[in-house]
């Protein structure tokens, strides 16, 4: 698709891969429109049933790619964050929200480290599998920044605010089995398995009608975001894929 993001179909299964090795899949402003334009193109496409989103190895997201990011000093990060943080926001939230909208199922291959807003990118998806041997955590607060707003309401959606505020506030290093344990995780396995152990949970929800499926996703986001089910006026007009 482009050479920060590739997106490639096989039936109804369809691969977006951050696709910039060479910066450890950072997430630059270029990559954040990629991805955008990417999920924006599945939204409609009427024969893809299941995205799965992974990086380029050896790992799945670095997290930003800011100038911010590479400052000596508190004082530099904060001025050069206040000055790129509006325009990283906006593409971060809108690729973000809308890998969440999607009426796919969604899965997360997280082959390696996830980082900060990598980690952020995660939680838009329904199911998180990941390598053993892959790292979370996020670095804002030593990095002298803020983690966007986007990214902490997901962190306190799924695990609360206190365990938010140990995860972002203490900038701690988690393992796949401790990410799992706080249910940021779906599925742990070894790193050469978990291309198989995704397939085969691929295959599983290709076995499902998608319509009830996607009217299901739509309700628990729904509930999950605002706290009511709101549930009849969202579920109409969805694809039919089979």
């Amino acid at each position: 698709m482009s050479e920060n993001v590739t997106l490639d179909r096989k039936g109804a299964v369809a691969t977006v891969t951050l696709s910039r090795p060479e910066r450890r899949n950072s997430l630059s402003d270029a990559m954040l429109t990629d991805l955008s334009r990417a999920f924006t193109e599945l939204r409609d496409d009427d024969t893809t049933r299941v995205v799965i989103v992974t990086g380029a190895p050896p790992v799945f997201s670095a997290g930003a790619d800011a100038p911010h990011a590479r400052a000596k000093t508190d004082e530099e990060r904060r001025r050069l964050f206040t000055e790129k943080k509006s325009q990283f926001r906006r593409l971060f939230e809108r690729a973000q929200t809308a890998l969440e909208n999607l009426e796919q199922a969604t899965i997360c291959m997280v082959n390696g480290h996830a980082v900060g807003g990598g980690w952020g990118l995660t939680l838009a998806c329904d199911f998180r599998f990941a390598a053993a041997e892959a790292q979370f955590w996020i670095p804002e607060v030593d990095l002298g920044v803020p983690l966007g707003i986007a990214s902490t309401t997901r962190f306190i959606r799924f695990v609360g605010p206190a365990r938010a505020k140990e995860i972002i506030m203490g900038c701690h290093r988690y393992s796949a089995a401790e990410a799992q344990a706080l249910g940021l995780v779906t599925r742990v396995v070894p790193g050469a398995e978990l291309a198989s152990a995704v397939h085969d949970y691929t295959a599983h929800l290709l076995k499902k009608p998608f319509r009830p499926l996607a009217e299901v996703k739509a309700r628990i986001n729904a509930i999950s975001a605002n706290g009511i089910p709101v549930i009849n006026a969202m579920t109409e007009g969805f694809l039919d894929r089979g």
